[in-house]
């Protein structure tokens, strides 16, 4: 009880102030007594102590099976009841404690269904599990010599203090607590890489720890801090592909069960942010969930809707708080280390004193007996008549034969030489009584240089526990450094948006209207108005932006390559102005003008260009006063690309009448990355499935049909491909397509080399006869084609036959019907490797050149084309 104890009868004095208010001042007993339940909770329940790595209840179940231990099973209700005369609190607490312990599979030695940390499922009650304490627990956890102890809350038996732990055991371990006012967080760490890091800090070299845990998954460490305050890590699932249509969890995040995880994706499914078909859990002593997907979903975005929307991601925060001599201590994993070590090396230090002092007390008796045998004193007390005489007798026999012993003898040393029995005087070999007292020294000799070598000797027991407990416990987690999954890019779109442009309303409600895009509810939409006014808002059913509007689209952040295109008029006569700009970052639900911001401003035209494009417009004038040329053409190519706050450069002074597009343009920006998805047959730029290569505005597609069409496109995200599509690459002009097939007309096969004239126009290149066969189509440059023969009747087997296709065909038009191969039905054709091909040096200087583009970037850091409108008006 606190000495400040004040009656709290007394203590809660009301006390009047000059405006008359009332205060009630807390003194005393209520003052005391938050103060030491929270140092209670602190110390004694929920945060371990830095010594030995233990809460209170965690030491006290392991001193209690230390007391209970014979070399069996016991049952766990046994071994909580047992802890109860040490814990003064309920058998549920000691029991679930136990249960998380023996789950870690280190100290305890379990038997019995102790639950599944897979799944979540619970133990079986106590009274139906056992265990025992492990033998690596018995090597590192006891040595009572050296054991502080101190008396049990009932003051009927004595626990210890801190269990001399000779192992970094929290860090292998892990903890968590909620305490008052304060927690704790410490990650468990891998049993190798901790004996790995005390050796290292032994030899004084630098080591660095990371979690590892027993659910396994991928985890990335960058941002640890050391397992300190403020730290923070990101475990995933480990994912595979099955097939198309299905996903497969092997490994779960630390923290989560397999229940959760499942739990997390039905709601997602829910929300509409993925698709699922179905889940199967077949999960045992090995995670297997297999997530099922609906036809023509895309496996890799799936995937990563995965980690952005479920616990198939989990961000974990360690908190790195001790208890050290009463008080919490935030400190790193790595400090953790080095007290630990430091500890495990004192008390090997002090078992090694210890060991030292027994083998010489057992060697000064083993002396001493010898002496006492060997020179017959046992004779000079026959003679004596009183105890103090025969101890007397003793000594003095002694005296002359003691010189060499390493402490003087005392009395307790004399007691202990008239309990010899004459059975054993009489049998006494002096011969192995040397023996001993040498062998004593030889191990006396060893401790004292262990001692002198202290470092050594412990880098040794660290190797020792490592050789013989480390099997087995390899690192689980693997390390990964992760790519941010923009969640926008992931998630299903999984409604529509429409919009009324003359009210100037968008939402998701608005079905009446024109239809603009797909989109999810966590999209923002960017919007355009006539009198140039620009607004990102969060999608809703209905929103007010604007009336009059000319442009919505689901708006995408950071977006550099989505170029505007815009010319406006400047207010009622004013000049127009021509501008190029992209979007990259904005307030939501604030409204930025385009022009000058001029009252009466109007956009003129306006595209917006997913990857750049710069069309060709022709402006036309109004016929006023004297002005002479009313019709021009603009390139926004020769326009740079700045901020969106830029005014833009002076088209004309005069008013303009209106404004056509002339020609759609090409790409002004650099190549772009393209993917080929063949889950869903699409084109991506979030590296999803095959990589098709760099794209430039003006490169194309090259697609080749089953059926025998081959045509050339520009890429577009947009575009759905066939199912009888089999070649999708990026389009070579100089690379010849070589393709064999059996003519149905003609009944026999053709091989043909050519290339694609017209690139806007999809062709035929095998005729159109039903029973026309497309066998195998190469791109090339110097295919190499394998044939294969039916075996003819009473003739031997004909050898297969290779064929350089370059030698066997010139190149020729898209339409010609190419060289006979073979006039009967062929075994098999197959392409071998191609013959190696040297680009022409005059096409790589070209290619060079095109690469080299004149793409510059402005000062706000978006990309420009060389070229610009003079500051004045171009005419």
């Amino acid at each position: 009880m606190s000495e400040n104890y004040e009656d709290p009868n007394l203590e809660e004095q009301p006390e009047e102030t000059n405006s008359g208010e009332t205060i009630t001042r807390v003194t005393g007993m209520f003052k005391d007594w938050f103060l030491d339940y929270a140092s209670y909770v602190i110390l004694e329940r929920a945060v371990p102590a830095i010594e030995d790595g233990f809460k209170p209840v965690q030491r006290r179940i392991m001193h209690s099976m230390k007391d209970l231990d014979d070399g069996r099973y016991n049952k766990v209700a046994n071994i909580v009841g047992h802890t109860m005369q040490y814990h003064p609190h309920g058998d549920a607490s000691i029991a679930d404690a136990m249960v998380q312990m023996g789950q870690k599979d280190l100290l305890i030695d379990t038997q019995g269904n102790w639950g599944n940390t897979l799944t979540g499922d619970r133990a079986a009650a106590s009274r139906y599990i056992e265990a025992r304490l492990s033998k690596f627990a018995l090597e590192v956890l006891f040595s009572p010599k050296i054991t502080d102890w101190q008396a049990s809350y009932d003051g009927r038996r004595k626990e210890p203090i801190n269990l001399p732990v000779k192992f970094p055991l929290l860090l292998a371990q892990g903890a968590e607590g909620i305490a008052v006012g304060l927690s704790t967080k410490v990650l468990p760490h891998n049993f190798i890489e901790l004996i790995d890091g005390s050796i290292k800090h032994l030899q004084g070299k630098k080591f660095t720890l990371l979690p590892d845990f027993p659910s396994a998954g991928e985890a990335d460490f960058s941002d640890y801090k050391d397992g300190k305050r403020g730290g923070r890590i990101r475990v995933r699932a480990k994912i595979n592909q099955l097939d198309k249509n299905t996903l497969v969890i092997t490994e779960i995040p630390y923290s989560t069960t397999t229940t959760s995880l499942i739990d997390s994706i039905l709601k997602a499914n829910d929300k509409g942010k993925i698709k699922v078909k179905k889940i199967e859990d077949n999960t045992s002593s090995e995670v297997e969930i297999l997530v099922h997907l609906p036809p023509g979903l895309s496996p890799d975005k799936t995937i990563g809707a995965l980690f952005a929307f479920t616990n198939c991601e989990v961000s974990i925060s360690p908190l790195g708080c001790v208890i050290e001599d009463n008080k919490p201590l935030f400190v790193g994993v790595s400090q953790m280390l080095r007290i630990s070590t430091e500890r495990t090396k004192d008390l090997l230090r002090q078992e090694l004193e210890i060991q030292l002092q027994e083998l010489e007390n057992q060697w000064h008796y083993a002396s001493l007996e010898r002496i006492f045998i060997e020179n017959r004193i046992y004779r000079d007390i026959e003679e004596q008549e009183t105890w103090e005489g025969v101890l007397q007798a003793i000594d003095n026999g002694l005296k002359p034969h003691i010189a060499h012993l390493k402490r003087p003898v005392i009395e307790e040393d004399l007691v202990r030489l008239t309990e010899i029995r004459i059975k054993r005087i009489s049998k006494f070999d002096i011969d192995k009584a040397q023996q001993k007292i040498e062998a004593l020294e030889g191990d006396i000799a060893q401790v004292q240089y262990d001692l002198a070598n202290l470092n050594d000797f412990a880098i040794a027991y660290f190797k020792r526990l490592k050789k013989e407990y480390g099997a087995g416990k390899e690192r689980q987690t693997e390390i990964k450094l992760f790519d941010d999954i923009e969640a926008s890019k992931v998630i299903i779109r999984n409604t529509k948006l429409y919009v009324n442009r003359k009210e100037g309303f968008v939402g998701t409600s608005l079905k009446k209207d024109e239809y603009v895009t797909d989109c999810s509810d966590i999209d923002d939409i960017i919007v355009f108005t006539r009198e140039g006014n620009m607004i990102v808002t969060k999608v809703d059913s209905k929103t007010f932006v604007g009336k009059d509007i000319i442009h919505v689209a689901v708006y995408k952040k950071k977006d550099k390559r989505t170029i505007y295109n815009m010319i406006y008029k400047d207010g009622p006569g004013g000049a127009t102005y021509v501008k190029r700009f992209n979007v990259t970052s904005i307030t939501r639900d604030k409204i930025y003008p385009m022009t000058k911001g001029k009252k009466g401003s109007q956009i003129l035209y306006f595209s917006a260009n997913p990857n750049g494009e710069a069309e060709l417009v022709t402006v036309y004038l109004r016929s006023i006063g004297n002005v002479k040329k009313l019709k021009f053409d603009l390139d926004f190519s020769d326009v740079l690309i700045k901020g969106r706050n830029a005014n833009g450069n002076i088209v004309t002074k005069h008013s303009v009448r209106i404004i056509d597009l002339k020609e759609k343009g090409i790409s002004t920006l650099r190549p772009r990355k393209i993917w080929f998805d063949d889950s869903v047959n699409r084109i991506n730029v979030d590296d999803r499935g095959e990589l098709l290569g760099e794209f430039k505005g003006e490169d194309r597609l090259l697609i080749i049909t089953q059926d025998g069409f081959a045509k050339t496109i520009i890429p577009e995200l947009t575009t759905r491909f066939d199912e009888k599509m089999i070649v999708l690459e990026k389009w070579i002009p100089e690379k010849p397509i070589s393709a064999v097939y059996w003519d149905g007309n003609r009944e026999r096969y053709y091989l043909k080399r050519f290339l694609i004239d017209n690139p806007e126009k999809e062709e035929q290149f095998v005729s159109d006869h039903p029973n026309t066969q497309l066998e195998l189509v190469s791109t090339d440059y110097r295919p190499v084609l394998e044939i294969g023969f039916y075996k003819e009747r009473n003739k031997d087997q004909k050898p297969n036959e290779t064929i350089n296709i370059e030698e066997f065909i010139a190149v020729k038009g898209i339409n010609a019907l190419g060289n006979q191969l073979y006039s009967e039905k062929l075994k098999q054709l197959n392409l071998l490797e191609p013959l190696p091909f040297e680009i022409p040096e005059e096409e790589v200087l070209v290619t060079n050149k095109l690469e080299e583009s004149n793409t510059k970037i402005d000062d706000d850091g978006t990309e420009d084309i060389d070229g610009d409108f003079s500051q004045g008006s171009l005419f």
